[in-house]
């Protein structure tokens, strides 16, 4: 009789940062004023996607829709100015896929009850990192996460890398072009930053394990 032996397994884990880091993740450097046409180019690459764009307040939320509205694409704005009746009526459209494009705040976003997420762009990375752990948990493991990253927002993804002990791919967007020599320039020297934000990550974490 032959011996019976275990075959090992590979245990998945489950959490936040875990499930961060099986999602297909990018980043993209780009100047803040910059954002909306690189935005637009990303939308026009892709093609149809369940996608869902989060920014930091109310107002970016409409200025960016109407900006991807005056662009004919076909984009939703909801926030908290809207009646739950609006917020569950914008929640049916994205699931029936009658509505590709809806664009909120993380409050929102939490509050709906959204399927088939195939995309989400983070516009406004939060000033929180769980925050961003969370937007990624809607994916599923099965959509893809972008990330618009201004070197005033790169503290913030530092944060993030730092906490999920990974540096996320960088990426370029084919058929941008900054709005200025200035901003490519500063741009440019942004990209080189991640290489460094893992030796700093480490640096950090190493203080806090000697500080625990």
């Amino acid at each position: 009789m032959p011996e019976l032996t275990d075959t090992p397994t590979k245990k998945i884990y489950y959490d936040p940062i875990s499930v961060a880091k099986r999602t297909k993740q990018i980043v993209y450097f780009v100047g803040q004023h910059d954002k909306p046409g690189m935005l637009e180019e990303i939308l026009k690459n892709i093609g149809i996607k369940q996608t869902i764009i989060i920014t930091k307040s109310k107002r970016s939320a409409d200025e960016l829709s109407d900006y991807l509205k005056s662009k004919e694409m076909k984009a939703t704005a909801i926030h908290g100015n809207h009646r739950a009746q609006q917020l569950e009526d914008a929640a049916k459209a994205f699931n029936e896929a009658t509505l590709n494009i809806l664009v909120t705040t993380d409050m929102i976003l939490q509050s709906l009850e959204l399927t088939n997420i195939q995309l989400i762009i983070n516009y406004d990375l939060p000033n929180e990192p769980h925050n961003y752990l969370t937007r990624i948990g809607y994916l599923k493991e099965i959509g893809e996460s972008i990330a618009l990253v201004s070197p005033e927002d790169d503290k913030l993804l530092v944060s993030i890398e730092l906490v999920m002990k990974a540096e996320i791919d960088e990426g370029e967007v084919e058929g941008f072009t900054p709005t200025s020599h200035s901003d490519a320039d500063k741009t440019q020297k942004q990209r080189k930053k991640p290489r460094h934000r893992k030796n700093k990550a480490k640096k950090e974490r190493k203080v806090k394990e000697e500080n625990s």
